[in-house]
């Protein structure tokens, strides 16, 4: 495979498997803990919080799923929408920007009852600057510009922007060049949840869009911070649970054997790298051999060649 089109695909994998595979599929609601919910179904995961304030979302999931998200989320509360956090940029995780922002009210001046005309704006859209920089970039040949008002309204340029919504402490965290250069992660305070993006995506082999300033150091830091943030219940499982971009919600133990299984493959690759092989006779080697059944695949979105490519050229990159 060409490696402009590895990369084409990664930057938009699980979307086009959503659009293909999942707008007549039915939402999911998983109740996690205290006021936080996992929607599933909808491109990636998307993650709710509600309380008296309003609804807040991480990622709005699919265009085509818009409709059918608004359903469950009026299910979980009848308090406007208020915030949707992007972790990323890509479709599948923004898509549903534009039509689910409409159906919100901004809070604007502490207006919580959003009885004053400037607050019928819309929820705002809060992300990273680099992914309105990307979103709001001229568009490929033969492709549409994302829709104005798709875009994020408010960004920040820091390690991390805190907020307080129903009650709750919420840390939006800034993890540089690890899915994408503009990845969030999203950690719920008092109801012990952090919510993840692509940084995370424990049913396949990490996604790394290099042309969108992706590395394979930057997901091994992030899965470390990962770890970091969350605590283990004692002697079982859960505590902090961990709601990932895409797959099953998760806690603590499962970041640690996937932040394992890439920081041994990252090691093995960089040792190739050293002794001067190419990237062919790196994925000839196998490097993934004995991680291959949990987490590879040989067709679809995200192949196991297109790991091993995309962790090579991102170690080959640094100097």
């Amino acid at each position: 495979m060409k490696p402009i089109l590895w990369v084409a695909l990664a930057a938009g994998a699980y979307a086009q498997q959503g659009n293909a595979q999942q707008q007549n599929q039915e939402i999911h609601v998983l109740p996690v803990q205290g006021n936080v919910y996992m929607l599933i179904g909808d491109g990636g995961n998307i993650t709710v919080q509600t309380g008296k304030e309003g609804v807040l979302l991480v990622d709005a999931g699919l265009a085509a799923m818009s409709d059918k998200l608004l359903v469950e989320i009026r299910k979980l509360s009848d308090r406007p929408i208020r915030y949707i956090i992007n972790t990323h940029v890509h479709p599948d995780h923004t898509g549903g920007n534009d039509k689910i922002a409409a159906a919100g009210i901004t809070i604007t001046g502490g207006n919580v009852a959003g009885n004053i005309s400037d607050a019928s704006e819309g929820a705002a859209v809060l992300a990273h600057q680099k992914v309105l920089d990307r979103m709001s970039a001229p568009p490929p040949a033969g492709q549409p510009a994302i829709p104005f008002k798709a875009l994020p309204t408010d960004t920040y340029i820091t390690d991390e922007k805190p907020m307080y919504f129903n009650g709750e402490g919420i840390q939006i965290i800034h993890q540089p060049a690890a899915h994408t250069d503009g990845d969030s992660i999203v950690f719920f305070r008092r109801s012990d949840v952090v919510s993840t993006g692509d940084i995370f995506t424990p049913g396949n082999y990490p996604i790394i869009d290099l042309q969108r300033g992706g590395g394979i150091q930057g997901v091994i830091a992030g899965l470390n911070r990962l770890i970091e943030m969350t605590i283990p219940a004692e002697k079982q499982e859960g505590g902090t649970y961990v709601i990932p971009g895409h797959g099953r919600l998760c806690d603590q133990a499962d970041v640690v054997e996937y932040r394992d299984m890439a920081t041994i493959i990252r090691d093995r690759v960089q040792d190739m790298i050293k002794k001067g092989m190419t990237v062919e006779q790196v994925k000839a080697a196998k490097p993934t051999r004995d991680y291959d059944p949990q987490y590879g695949a040989t067709s679809g979105f995200w192949t196991t060649d297109m790991f091993v490519e995309a962790v090579y050229k991102s170690l080959s990159a640094r100097k």
